[in-house]
């Protein structure tokens, strides 16, 4: 026959706390072609403006860096101009592209501007080039090299950083090794640490945290060697 489990409540609560985590950070989890064997990302800083007249024309791009896709959009409403000509667009998240001509011939505008993201190597990052017209035609080629040349442009001159994916985890810990568990979590720079004293457990808590992909086995070892006896690990 059929044998019943009975999973503990403190389990239920832990796997949803590690659930909960790694759904919140499923934007800065998610693989690109850059970044998927190496759990980490290049992104931008800040917001960058570079500003460019080619044949009377006034081209302004900013670049802005961008969590996920419903960001894309805020940085849009936020940064393009109704009385411009064109506010054309792209925008890269992982292995989402798009892109938008905004009223230039088709594939004028928006896929140079998706190039020069993709040969950037910078990801998480949305271009607008605003375009004033100035009363002289580019031409399909120039208009090709004007939007694909000032998105370019801004991404080279724009601050980056690397940023590193975090993996939830969660330990059980016996009160009496808290302060030495602690100590070893702030040196490796965990974060949303959560504690849970009701494991059912006599002297045992549960604590969970995110910590950076490429340090999670690192810590696990550490704890291990510095804590006097066998801890429980949990990772999704």
């Amino acid at each position: 026959m059929p044998v019943a489990v009975t999973i503990p409540s403190y389990q239920h609560r832990l796997y949803a706390s590690l659930f909960a985590i790694a759904k919140a950070n499923k934007t800065t989890m998610a693989s690109t072609r850059n970044s998927s064997s190496t759990g980490a990302f290049t992104t931008i800083q800040e917001k960058v403006t570079f500003e460019k007249e080619i044949k009377k024309s006034k081209f302004i791009a900013i670049a802005g860096p961008i969590p996920d896709e419903n960001s894309a959009m805020s940085f849009l409403s936020q940064v393009r101009d109704p009385r411009a000509t064109h506010n054309c667009w792209a925008y890269k998240v992982g292995d989402q592209f798009r892109s938008n001509d905004d009223g230039e011939p088709s594939g004028t505008a928006g896929k140079p501007i998706q190039s020069a993201i993709d040969s950037s190597g910078i990801d998480r990052v949305m271009v607008v080039v605003i375009r004033y017209f100035g009363g002289i035609k580019l031409g399909t080629g120039g208009l090709v090299r004007a939007y694909g040349g000032v998105a370019s442009e801004c991404l080279r001159i724009a601050p980056t950083c690397l940023v590193k994916t975090k993996v939830p985890m969660g330990v059980e810990i016996p009160y009496d090794l808290i302060g030495v568990f602690y100590h070893q979590l702030q040196s490796f720079h965990v974060e949303d640490i959560k504690q849970d004293y009701d494991t059912g457990k006599d002297g045992i808590t549960m604590v969970t945290f995110k910590v950076d992909f490429d340090q999670a086995g690192k810590l696990e070892d550490v704890l291990k060697s510095y804590c006097s006896r066998e801890l429980k690990f949990y990772k999704r």
